[in-house]
């Protein structure tokens, strides 16, 4: 298996990738951090479910959601990266797509979307938006 250097891209890639193919669900290897964007994804309303199998290593199992036959995700792009971070404070939070879409940040009380940051007067690396 090959060494990641940013696994949390490969966990979107993986998401966007299956989304696209169709695919009823997909695997990546399980981190706290993936979990919690799993779990933004899915009370945003972008998956269906996801849940832990443990076993000789660990997976997270993710189902995406579709509508009409149609993924609910249209695309995502990674903003922070290993090399490069981008901080932002509670009011520079940008909005996605006009609303339409999500922001994704590492704050100081755990991952959450950028509504519920701006609710909360958070700010934090700014990791992806989904749309």
């Amino acid at each position: 298996m090959a060494v990641l250097t940013d696994p949390i891209s490969d966990f979107l890639t993986r998401f966007k990738n299956a989304a696209r193919a169709g695919n009823e669900e997909f695997t990546a290897p399980y981190s706290r951090i993936k979990a919690d964007i799993a779990n933004i994804l899915k009370e945003e309303g972008y998956i269906w479910n996801y849940e832990v199998d443990t076993g000789k290593h660990t997976q997270l199992r993710v189902k995406p959601r579709f509508v009409d036959g149609r993924p609910v995700l249209t695309d995502l792009k990674r903003v922070s990266r290993p090399g490069r971070r981008q901080y932002v404070g509670a009011g520079e939070i940008p909005r996605v797509m006009s609303g339409l879409g999500i922001a994704i940040l590492s704050t100081p009380k755990g991952v959450m979307s950028g509504g519920s940051a701006k609710r909360q007067n958070l700010g934090g690396e700014l990791l992806a938006f989904v749309w």
